[in-house]
C-alpha cells in the first residue's frame, strides 16, 4: 500500500443572482473586435452574470432597448457582449441590468465606462 494518499476535491456551483460587471467600451483601439470574433466596429459593452442562462434574458433585453448587435451571447459562462453606437450600448447594458433587477430580483455591479 502506497503511503501517499490523492487528495480528492470537489467543486460545487453555487450560483448567486447577480451582475458581476457591467462595462462600456466606448472607443475601442486597434483590432479588439476583431480579436474577439466580432463584426463591426463601435462601442463595446461588456457583461458577465449568474447564474449563466440569465445571459440570454439580458441579451434579450440589450437588443430591444435600441439599435445594438449582440457580438457574443454564452449561457454556460454568462458571457454577453453588444455592439453599435455609444450611446445605443450603453443604454442596451442599462436596460439589461434594469431587467435583472427589476423582475429577477438581481443584485448589480455598477454600470462602468473606461
Amino acid at each position: 500500500m502506497s503511503t501517499t494518499q490523492k487528495q480528492r476535491m470537489i467543486q460545487e456551483y453555487v450560483p448567486g443572482k447577480q451582475v458581476t460587471m457591467a462595462h462600456i467600451i466606448p472607443n475601442p483601439q486597434g483590432n479588439l473586435h476583431e480579436r474577439l470574433g466580432i463584426d463591426g466596429n463601435g462601442a463595446l459593452g461588456i457583461m458577465t452574470i449568474t447564474p449563466s442562462e440569465a445571459a440570454i434574458i439580458a441579451a434579450d433585453s440589450a437588443a430591444k432597448s435600441g439599435d445594438v448587435e449582440i457580438g457574443f451571447v454564452d449561457r454556460f459562462t454568462g458571457s454577453l457582449v453588444v455592439t453599435g453606437g455609444i450611446a445605443d450600448v450603453e443604454a442596451a447594458i442599462r436596460a439589461a441590468v434594469e431587467t435583472l433587477v427589476t423582475i429577477l430580483g438581481f443584485s448589480a455591479a455598477e454600470v462602468t465606462r473606461s
